[in-house]
């Protein structure tokens, strides 16, 4: 069966999942991959599929208002929807140069779907968790339950691939997985050295130089982590910190 074929079965209606599956499979075309997961979902239609799909977008909208602990250049507060933005743009900027070839469709994936949870559980600033243990782990229950809300929003093979990949990237064992974290955390060190040294918590001076756990898996990344590492360095030597104090504290932690 070629693809007029197929999408003649899909504008008919006149198609079950299975038979679906099957023709797309027989000519191995776009349709093996879009026919059923757009169409045909658990038997559901077309209209009851994008009526789920367009909740969830519009729960994404509220990442645009959802501010979080970082200030841009310009002296505004940090929204989500930015932070998530600029690390799939790192993502797509720094795949060829990465030493292991992965999926980056399911990196983007990953680091979308990674962050959607704050437009439920909100946004949480790594420092308030650094040191506090019951905080942790209201933070890990909240966003939680804030995916397993998400995934009963979609269809159920949505929401389970949604629901696999925030699990994914918690776990951070697999090399996708793994980026995504790196990403994520290099571009809010990024986002500070941009901002005014004022925004600056204390504790942000410490946690310039904890980001090797995080890169360490990849010579590139970890390259790169020295360079913003030492946009850092140079900001708070020039807003007169005491640089070596601190490193001096983290080499006996």
């Amino acid at each position: 069966m070629e693809m007029f074929g197929i999408i003649s079965m899909l504008k008919s209606g006149r198609v079950s999942g299975n038979s679906l599956k099957k023709a797309a499979k027989s000519t191995r075309t776009e349709a093996e991959f879009i026919g059923i997961r757009m169409t045909h979902i658990g038997g559901m239609k077309m209209k009851e599929n994008l009526q789920k799909v367009l909740q969830v977008m519009k729960l994404g909208e509220k990442l645009k208002s959802e501010l979080r602990h970082s200030w841009l250049s310009n002296g505004r507060q940090e929204s989500v929807a930015e932070h998530t933005w600029r690390v799939s743009l790192m993502a797509m900027l720094l795949e060829p140069y990465l030493t292991k070839e992965m999926d980056t469709a399911k990196l983007l994936k990953m680091i979308i779907i990674h962050d959607l949870v704050e437009a439920e559980a909100k946004d949480i600033p790594a420092f308030d968790t650094l040191d506090n243990e019951e905080l942790k782990k209201e933070k890990e229950l909240n966003e939680r339950r804030a995916i397993e809300r998400i995934k009963e929003m979609l269809d159920a093979t949505s929401g389970e691939e949604i629901f696999s990949l925030w699990v994914e990237f918690e776990r951070k064992e697999t090399f996708e997985a793994k980026v995504a974290n790196a990403l994520d955390k290099l571009e809010a060190q990024i986002q500070h050295n941009e901002a005014d040294i004022g925004t600056w918590l204390d504790i942000e001076y410490r946690m310039s130089f904890m980001m090797d756990k995080h890169t360490e898996f990849d010579p590139v990344l970890f390259q790169l982590k020295g360079l913003i590492e030492e946009e850092a360095e140079e900001k708070l030597r020039n807003s007169g910190i005491h640089v070596d104090e601190i490193k001096r504290e983290l080499s006996n932690i």
